[in-house]
Order: C-alpha cells, then sequence, then structure tokens
C-alpha cells in the first residue's frame, strides 16, 4: 500500500459532486481567511493612524503580526486556495519561517511601543485583560518559535528520536498561540481607543472578523493532524 498518497475521510463519506462542492467551499474559506487578514491589518493600520503617537505604531504592528504574518505563515501550507499552493514545500517551510520571524521581531516592536506609551503617559501596565492576554500571547508565541527551532535542528540539538513528537508539539502549540492571539485582537476591540473610533454596526463586524481565520487556521492543522494520524497508522 502507497504511503505517499494523501487520505481524504471526507471521500469515503461524499459522493463525487459532495466532495466537488466541499471542495470549492474550503477554497472559499481560505482564499476569505486571506482577505480577512490582510483586510484588518491594513483598516487597522489606517485607523491607529501610525506616526501620530507613540501607541499609534502598537495596533499596526501587533496586526501585522497576528492577522497577517501569522494567518500567511500557517495558512500557505494548504493546497486548497492559497497562493503559494505551486511551490514546494521545502520553499512554504522557508516561507513559514521567514512569516514567524517577522512575527517575532513586529510584535516585539509593537510591545516596545505600548511600553513606552505608558511610560510616557505614565500610566500603569497590564491592567487589562487585553493586556495580560496579549502577554501571555507573546511568551506562548516565543515558546512556539523556541519549539520550531528544535523542529527545524534536530540534529544540531541532538533531539532526532524526538522529531515526530516535536512537530506534533509545534502544530498543536501553533493552534494555541492563533487562538490565544485570536481572543487577544477581539479583546482590544473592547479598549476605550478601538471603541471611541468604531462604533455601531461597523464595531459588530469588526468583533466577528478575527473568529474566521481562526476556524479556517483551525480547520487546517486539526485535519492535517488526524491525515498523518490515518496515513501513519
Amino acid at each position: 500500500m502507497r504511503t505517499d498518497v494523501e487520505y481524504s475521510p471526507v471521500g469515503e463519506a461524499l459522493g463525487v459532486r459532495d466532495f466537488w462542492l466541499y471542495a470549492w467551499l474550503r477554497r472559499t474559506a481560505v482564499i476569505a481567511a486571506h482577505v480577512t487578514g490582510l483586510g484588518l491589518t491594513l483598516i487597522i493600520a489606517v485607523l491607529s493612524r501610525p506616526g501620530t503617537s507613540l501607541f499609534s505604531w502598537h495596533p499596526v504592528l501587533m496586526s501585522f503580526a497576528y492577522c497577517l504574518c501569522m494567518t500567511e505563515g500557517i495558512l500557505l501550507f494548504t493546497a486548497d486556495g492559497s497562493p503559494f499552493c505551486f511551490i514546494s514545500r521545502k520553499c512554504k517551510i522557508r516561507l513559514h519561517w521567514f512569516c514567524q520571524a517577522l512575527l517575532l521581531i513586529t510584535s516585539a516592536t509593537g510591545l516596545g511601543f505600548m511600553v513606552a506609551s505608558k511610560n510616557v503617559s505614565e500610566q500603569h501596565h497590564l491592567v487589562t485583560w487585553h493586556s495580560l492576554l496579549g502577554i501571555c500571547t507573546l511568551t506562548a508565541t516565543a515558546l512556539q518559535a523556541a519549539v520550531g527551532i528544535c523542529v527545524i535542528f534536530p540534529k544540531l540539538l541532538h533531539l532526532s528520536s524526538f522529531v515526530p513528537k516535536l512537530k506534533l508539539y509545534h502544530a498543536t502549540c501553533g493552534l494555541v498561540v492563533y487562538l490565544l492571539a485570536t481572543v487577544t485582537v477581539v479583546l482590544a476591540m473592547f479598549s476605550d481607543w478601538f471603541q471611541a473610533t468604531v462604533k455601531g454596526v461597523t464595531w459588530w463586524a469588526f468583533f466577528l472578523l478575527p473568529f474566521f481565520p481562526a476556524l479556517v487556521v483551525m480547520n487546517q492543522i486539526t485535519s492535517a493532524y488526524l491525515l498523518r494520524k490515518k496515513i501513519t497508522s
């Protein structure tokens, strides 16, 4: 039996017509997740008016890091609706590392601008749920990056025998980090700055948007894990 052929549990339960409908719906969802991540980043950048204050750089950099870099770094591995579906897996891994490195740099810079803004205005740090969960998200992101380093350099770190488990931990932790980031972004919409900037029905649209790419990412990671488990069992 060949093990290099991808297994699709959908094909066993659905007919050909239903399978193609599922495939097109999945492709549409992935494309919409790409558009949502990019759209949120651009709109928040416009609303923040970067350069008008130290704080103005914080939402710009954080949305770029988590709404765009992290989303694209995960979705580039999907075969449906991704603009990177035609490149090799080796190139995808390199792009993934580039996105994650950019994520770490921009999120750390965004944190620095927030700390500087709080110090200048003499406000207290870590007094909101958004800030507390944000620190947890940044910590989890750093730990996730450390696991990723172990995955890509197993021989150098003498972890070759643990590679399958490390890959599983890397994917699972990545899902946790993304969900933490999603909740952190949603909590930011309850801040005084955001509620003073966006109101009414528009606010509710912003509130719901981050959940859509999170569902697509969650489906991709869990499907990839179940697929690997099915093939290797």
